[in-house]
């Protein structure tokens, strides 16, 4: 009798915590957000070389370290058919020394100013650059000059990077994600260069020193390329050491400038990927770029349906709903004068087909109906936090300086926060009418073709 009182005792005492905690909770509600403010950008300065090269600097935050970037328009757009990612391979090895400089020199050179030197290559642009510390900028900006114009491109470190890339291949050739995207870019693309994302072992094993520093010369010059420098750093003297370091490259040739030809239909292409328990897809379709007037437009629409945000329609039904997927996504895919849309979803067998069709409703339904007002605020409100966010960094905004530049957006950063706060629920809709076209979507899955294909068909015509 006296543990059934005790019991009763203690659950009468749980229950008054527990619901004293609750009304805490109502209590402490967090308030509602604020009206987001526009991007200020700090004051930069812009000049450019007598032979085209463009130079952007920044002063930007407290800490005593500087970001510098120099942003070439070359990647694997200028690649042929038959050597892609010759342009990955001239990246990796301009790292690997200069005329004048081992590797090893370039390594310590960079650590000794308290950082190192990274590159990176896109489909349009290829990157040099790294932080360091403050006092030495202008020594770092010398350091990537001479790597950016007198890379040796040494034979003897080739084979090894050959068996890096092999390795790498022999990865995403076993990951259903990159087959998914592989598979979805040729089926937008055709024989663009954009459509074409992974390589061969035939074609890695093809590349030579002198096929590397033939690309090299046919696409690197001062007239593709823009540097820029941003954090705390000595003005006068950065500017000096752009103006010493980079007069004496060559103009070269002007960009590229390949558009794609896109013209898409309703199609369903599956990917057979025996054994598998999970199938992975990719659903979308081209749409306008970043410089035409619908792309803030397209952006909120995009973090209404599947991006970035929890509070988005496709995230929503098919993982928190149906429990379908643990992390769907959407985004927009940009390159220079030319975009796409698309969802991206990884989910069990036997929900292939319900997960589609979940996909599509939601993608009609928005069609069909404008958002209300404070759904769109909400949606608005998280870009605008985000992009706040994301530039706030001197990585972030040279990233936007970079991205600004690019697609010729002259006040895109100073501009955002205010077009995407000026967006109304029937804008929304009407880009989703406008360019998210059922008989115009690609759908690509990667699975077990025979535990999927007869629930899919359908969503075709099934081109394999």
């Amino acid at each position: 009798m006296k543990k059934t009182v005790k019991i009763i005792g203690w659950s009468l005492i749980l229950m008054s915590v527990f619901s004293a905690l609750a009304a805490r909770e109502e209590k402490q509600l967090p308030p509602e957000g604020g009206i987001p403010k526009n991007f200020a950008l700090p004051a930069k300065e812009h000049f450019r070389l007598d032979n085209g090269l463009s130079a952007t600097l920044v002063s930007y935050g407290q800490i005593p370290k500087v970001t510098v970037q120099i942003v070439v328009r070359s990647g694997n757009l200028n690649e042929p058919a038959n050597e892609v990612w010759l342009a990955d391979m001239t990246g990796k090895l301009m790292k690997e020394g200069t005329k004048s400089r081992s590797a090893q020199q370039i390594t310590a050179a960079s650590a000794r100013m308290g950082g190192g030197v990274n590159t990176g290559v896109g489909m349009d642009l290829s990157t040099i650059g790294g932080s360091v510390l403050s006092e030495f900028g202008p020594d770092y900006i010398r350091l990537i000059a001479d790597i950016a114009q007198n890379p040796l491109f040494p034979e003897a470190e080739l084979e090894r990077l050959k068996k890096d890339f092999l390795r790498t291949l022999s990865i995403q050739l076993s990951q259903p994600q990159i087959l998914a995207l592989a598979e979805f870019r040729k089926a937008i693309y055709d024989n663009h260069p954009y459509g074409r994302i992974l390589s061969t072992a035939e074609m890695i094993q093809g590349f030579t020193a002198e096929k590397i520093r033939a690309f090299y010369a046919a696409n690197f010059g001062a007239a593709r390329a823009h540097i820029y420098v941003v954090g705390q750093f000595n003005a006068q003297a950065a500017k000096e050491a752009i103006r010493k370091s980079f007069s004496g490259w060559k103009r070269g040739p002007a960009p590229l400038i390949l558009p794609a030809k896109t013209d898409t239909h309703r199609s369903l292409h599956i990917v057979d990927r025996p054994g598998s328990q999970q199938s992975t897809m990719y659903i979308g379709l081209p749409v306008p770029d970043p410089s035409h007037k619908d792309s803030l437009a397209l952006g909120a629409m995009n973090t209404m349906l599947g991006g970035g945000s929890f509070l988005s329609r496709i995230t929503a039904n098919i993982r928190e709903k149906r429990g379908y997927t643990y992390s769907p996504f959407s985004a927009l895919s940009p390159q220079y004068r030319d975009a796409y849309w698309f969802q991206f979803a990884s989910v069990g067998n036997a929900v292939t087909a319900p997960a589609l069709k979940e996909i599509l409703y939601e993608i009609d339904r928005l069609r069909q109906e404008p958002p209300s007002e404070a759904e769109l605020k909400n949606i608005q409100n998280f870009m605008c936090g985000t992009f706040v966010l994301s530039n706030s960094s001197r990585e972030g905004i040279l990233s936007a300086l970079s991205f600004q530049d690019f697609h010729g957006l002259p006040d895109y950063l100073t501009t955002y926060v205010q077009k995407v706060r000026a967006l109304t629920p029937k804008d929304i809709q009407r880009v989703a009418q406008d360019y998210l076209k059922p008989e115009k979507l690609i759908i690509v899955i990667v699975g077990d073709k025979k535990e999927i294909a007869d629930s899919l068909k359908e969503y075709g015509p099934l081109v394999n």
